[in-house]
């Protein structure tokens, strides 16, 4: 009785415990902690959906079990979602399935398509679900490049070749969580061409498709010819609605594949809050502007991060989308690793991020600022960053304009 439950021996410890555990303890000790760990938004979801929220929880019809894969009408409106932004065209009633947000479908499927000794490959580093919930559904995990590019394709052929069985699933995850790395329509047209020739079935994760910088805009891999064939793709209201909490997400694509996660689902769960999904169906039918207003808040706070940490001496690249700063940990503290390194940065500096050992062993080199604090916020941190770099080198760093670290 005493020993660990087959399924739960296969996960690893919790990498951000550590970091979590330190921050509480702060927390506790009354310590200012400015927390850019977790990706939770800190904007209000906008008003029309919260009011159409308001409208649908006083009508008691609402208040019982709701519909496992969705409304019909919050299916359609995430039709004609994809009608509107990719141009591609679903049919609601056997390529669209609602769930409790993208995590939630993530895991489903996995358990809906997995056997044990199945080998699916996933990116390195990448959010933990990809790979976890494969591996508590009893699939194997083979870890691939995270780059959109030749290197990965090259490394998805080798793993055929090279995998005993065949793999039967890959992951993409573009823009990606944690890197902010995007994928172009090139990139996923090869993706599809590599797995209808290996007959390997794609789950792409599209959570953070509004969240772009510059001209260049996340594509979705169904605007590929035939990519419905073997693909299924998973988007989130989490993000581009600022309601995480809210627990609303979908899955979208191949019917066989939706009709598997549709029919796991159905023995676990009634659906979300019939009120919620209304509320869902509103925003995406609804006005978009807050969806520019979002971007705009979030490439203000890139822009005074990315900058301030480079004026700390804190050399970091500029993410093109998501809501993260994937930063290459500093030289000099490279040795301790991203956990160690985490920690140091909250004992010295007061500012809490995600150790990259979170994402894979391949980002134990990085660690994940989230963009989720003002810029008030945000510039308090960078003066925390700056002081504990400047003094924890023995040398100090370069002072910018007085101006620059307070406006």
């Amino acid at each position: 009785m005493t020993e660990e439950f087959h399924r739960i021996r296969r996960l690893p410890p919790y990498v951000f415990a550590e970091v979590n555990q330190a921050k509480a303890k702060a927390r506790a000790a009354a310590e200012d902690i400015v927390d850019l760990g977790m990706g939770n938004p800190d904007s209000p979801t906008p008003p029309h959906i919260v009011a159409k929220l308001v409208e649908a929880v006083q009508n008691p019809s609402t208040h019982g079990y709701s519909a496992s894969r969705g409304i019909p009408g919050l299916r359609r409106a995430l039709a004609g979602y994809y009608a509107r932004r990719f141009n591609v065209k679903l049919d609601p009633e056997t390529e669209v399935v609602a769930t409790l947000g993208s995590k939630e479908g993530l895991a489903n499927l996995a358990a809906a398509i997995s056997s044990p000794g199945d080998t699916i490959l996933v990116p390195n580093p990448s959010y933990p679900i990809h790979q976890f919930g494969f591996i508590i559904a009893g699939a194997s995990v083979r870890s691939i490049p995270h780059t959109p590019d030749d290197e990965m394709l090259s490394a998805l052929d080798r793993a055929v070749r090279h995998s005993v069985p065949k793999p039967t699933a890959l992951i993409v995850n573009f823009p990606s969580n944690p890197t902010g790395l995007m994928a172009g329509l090139d990139f996923y047209k090869e993706i599809v061409a590599f797995a209808k020739k290996h007959e390997i079935f794609v789950l792409s994760d599209l959570a953070y498709a509004e969240l772009y910088y510059g001209d260049k805009v996340p594509p979705s891999i169904l605007e590929v010819e035939g990519a419905k064939d073997v693909a299924v793709e998973f988007t989130s209201m989490s993000k581009t609605y600022n309601m995480a909490g809210w627990r609303m997400g979908f899955a979208a694509g191949n019917p066989r594949l939706i009709a598997a996660l549709t029919r796991v689902k159905s023995y676990l769960d009634y659906g979300a809050f019939t009120p919620i999904q209304v509320a869902s169906t509103a925003a995406l039918n609804g006005p978009q502007d807050c969806i520019e207003d979002m971007r705009r808040l979030y490439r203000e706070r890139r822009d005074v991060l990315v900058k301030g940490l480079k004026q700390a001496g804190w050399d970091v690249p500029v993410p093109e989308a998501g809501m993260f700063v994937w930063a290459p940990v500093p030289e000099r503290y490279k040795h301790l690793g991203s956990v160690e390194f985490s920690k140091l940065l909250l004992a010295r500096a007061k500012v809490a991020v995600a150790p990259g050992l979170g994402f894979g062993e391949h980002g134990d080199g990085h660690v994940r600022i989230a963009m989720v604090e003002n810029t008030h916020r945000i510039r308090q941190a960078l003066r925390g960053i700056r002081a504990f770099l400047a003094t924890d080198n023995g040398g100090p760093v370069a002072e910018p304009a007085a101006a620059e670290l307070v406006k």
